[in-house]
């Protein structure tokens, strides 16, 4: 895993630590932990992350090699942030995530795509960065003198991922943005149902993002985002509460537009031996709700699972291929037709839908 990536919304990944453990529902097929199992021998780079029962342990590792690749890379792209870990994992400590943020901050001409499990530990990140006792040394005159405008941020997080770097970032190439929340920096949740999507998606709405996404994959029970995708406009109820009561009266008489408080669903089965299948239904239903709230969607795959193409039952396939839905869920059925063979249509289209990059 490196510059090239065959998930479906993004174009590279990087992977400066390795190591995770299971949080929810949606962990129990993991694919990174699949992955891992390959590749946990002697000397082997996951050696020593996952237990014996193949499951990871715990353990996290920070690849110091892997550190800088983003500033080695010269041809702008999306960069899935530890598609092989949770950045925001307890074992990762809030001074390396900073360091990791302080590379994405540097190499500004990237757009780094952050998914998160953990948004409460991502939280607590941003008050530790908001509240850190060298901040004095950052927000400073001396500061605005020389880059006007500028917030300390940035400056501070390139300072720790200068102490992260073994020979402290000589020679790569910087391109440091003043800005605050860096613009060039998606940061999102992981939701697999209602129960984590009403636990997470409320977390991240609290941290500093120029764009905040979520990916539903796997998608394992019907999700409504109604009361995300139709809240008002994030940036403007952070800084001015009152404006954007005001916006959202507007809006009800129909005089006025709230940007949503998410700004991308990405939605997705589950793959792999043990994938369970996904209702047709549960994908459509946030098509449509994305589409009516003007918020971009990407359809990434059906996974093991899909609706028979045609309507009717594939000949090869033998009857336990098929899956039913039941109560509670609507009337339906899917077919284990493979990733491949499953594709990534939904009601005879693709969905490749992306939000606009921040300014």
């Amino acid at each position: 895993m490196g510059q090239k990536t065959g998930i479906e919304w993004t174009e590279s990944t990087w992977n400066p630590i390795r190591g995770c453990s299971r949080v929810s529902e949606g962990c129990r097929n993991c694919y990174a932990e699949t992955v891992a199992n390959r590749f946990k021998g002697p000397g082997e780079p996951y050696e020593g992350l996952i237990a014996k029962g193949g499951q990871w342990n715990g353990e996290v590792r920070l690849v110091e090699h892997k550190l800088d690749e983003p500033c080695r890379w010269s041809k702008p792209r999306m960069i899935f942030v530890n598609s092989m870990s949770d950045l925001f994992h307890p074992a990762v400590s809030f001074e390396t995530i900073a360091g990791i943020f302080g590379i994405m901050a540097a190499a500004s001409w990237h757009t780094f795509q952050v998914l998160t499990k953990r948004p409460q530990r991502m939280l607590e990140f941003f008050s530790w960065l908001e509240f850190h006792p060298d901040r004095s040394n950052f927000d400073t005159q001396r500061l605005q003198s020389t880059y006007p405008g500028a917030a300390w941020q940035p400056f501070f997080l390139a300072q720790a991922a200068a102490e992260l770097l073994p020979y402290q970032g000589d020679g790569l190439r910087v391109d440091l943005k003043g800005q605050w929340p860096l613009t060039n920096l998606w940061l999102g949740v992981s939701v697999e149902d209602q129960e984590t999507a009403n636990e997470r998606i409320p977390q991240l709405l609290e941290t500093p993002a120029a764009v905040r996404w979520i990916s539903a994959e796997p998608l394992l029970g019907p999700i409504i985002l109604d009361e995300f995708l139709f809240r008002g406009d994030h940036s403007l109820r952070e800084t001015d509460p009152l404006a954007a009561a005001m916006l959202a009266e507007s809006v009800a008489d129909g005089h006025g537009w709230i940007r949503p408080a998410i700004d991308w669903v990405v939605v997705g089965g589950e793959s792999g031996p043990g994938a369970r299948p996904m209702h047709p239904d549960w994908a459509r239903s946030l098509r449509d709700r994305c589409q009516a709230a003007e918020v971009p969607f990407l359809f990434k795959q059906w996974g093991e699972f899909a609706p028979s193409p045609d309507g009717g039952l594939p000949d090869e396939l033998p009857e336990p291929s098929g899956y039913y839905f039941e109560d509670p869920h609507p009337p339906g059925k899917a077919w284990r037709l493979g990733k491949k063979r499953a594709g990534r249509t939904l009601d005879g289209r693709t969905w490749d839908e992306y939000p606009e990059p921040a300014q």
